[in-house]
């Protein structure tokens, strides 16, 4: 237990509200692995200082010099002068318990198909629809590699190819495949959509671009800072989904299926396909922000 902080020492948790009011006051926007103040003052801080970020709670009560103060202020600082996410800043981001290097090449990693990979209470959601011939996944708009990883991870059976348009998010990809060791079993390909991936796959995964114009347009400067490529869906954020719905059935095996994440899209994706029989899939957002198709449901009437 660490020991009561001097009188003229503020203590841990007197310099994280410190740092959420200064964060709060300035407009900061969350939503890149935390989604208020407080929780990011605590990342940032224990960042910053060297402690371990699950050591909070214990910590809260230690004292910290001023020289430590001026390091955790001079983060703070660029945190709120850049309007970069956090995890540009601490090149580390955090899915399902699993830790993943980022920066600026890729978007930072938060898609909710990762529950499904991992979280024990969305993490059967897909198991109805996998089976023992499950061999052959991909993950598609890979980014930073992270759902290719928890694929892995989930699936110790399965082969994995990670794919994206950006070789520079495949860097970055690569850097976590390897720091997971997962070099044997993940292999990374540069494509655009599925033009050149190989197939057939069991299980298709891809957290596409899908932010519509005039979302894209009112972004806050935090989700401007990440690839506007990884982002941007067209006027109805549906322009890679319809391509990508269009070429899935030749790149599915007979027992595929394909695990599509839209955010808050749900109008337009229904819109754009009404005769499509999706199966939305529950996560902590709702079920409206996953969705399901079978191979047979893609080469029906869409």
């Amino acid at each position: 237990m660490p020991s009561p902080a001097p009188s003229d020492r503020p203590t841990l948790a007197q310099v994280v509200e410190q740092m959420a009011t200064r964060m709060t006051a300035a407009g900061i926007v969350f939503g890149h692995g935390t989604h208020n103040a407080r929780d990011e003052a605590i990342w940032l801080t224990m960042w910053r200082l060297g402690l371990p970020l699950d050591g909070y709670d214990e910590l809260a009560s230690g004292p910290v010099s001023e020289e430590q103060l001026a390091d955790v202020a001079a983060v703070v600082d660029e945190r709120i002068a850049s309007r970069k996410p956090a995890a540009y800043l601490t090149r580390e981001a955090w899915l399902q318990g699993v830790p993943f290097f980022v920066d600026e090449r890729c978007i930072v990693p938060r898609s909710f198909i990762a529950e499904l990979l991992g979280d024990p209470d969305y993490g059967h959601a897909l198991d109805a629809w996998l089976s023992d011939r499950t061999r052959q996944v991909l993950d598609l708009c890979t980014g930073n590699g992270s759902l290719a990883v928890l694929a892995a991870m989930a699936f110790p059976d399965v082969m994995v190819d990670a794919s994206d348009l950006s070789a520079a998010a495949l860097d970055v990809a690569r850097i976590n495949v390897n720091r997971h060791h997962l070099a044997d079993r993940i292999t990374v390909l540069e494509s655009d959509g599925l033009a050149d991936v190989r197939g057939p796959y069991d299980l298709i995964l891809c957290n596409p671009p899908y932010v519509n114009a005039r979302s894209m347009a009112a972004l806050p400067p935090e989700f401007r800072a990440e690839p506007e490529m990884a982002l941007a869906g067209g006027e109805d954020g549906m322009d890679f989904i319809r391509q990508l719905l269009r070429d899935a059935p030749a790149r599915l095996s007979d027992i595929g299926v394909l695990v599509i994440e839209i955010g808050h899209e749900r109008p337009h994706f229904e819109a754009a396909f009404p005769r499509l029989p999706a199966v939305w899939l529950e996560t902590s957002a709702g079920a409206d922000q996953v969705l399901l198709l079978t191979r047979d449901a893609l080469i029906g009437p869409a």
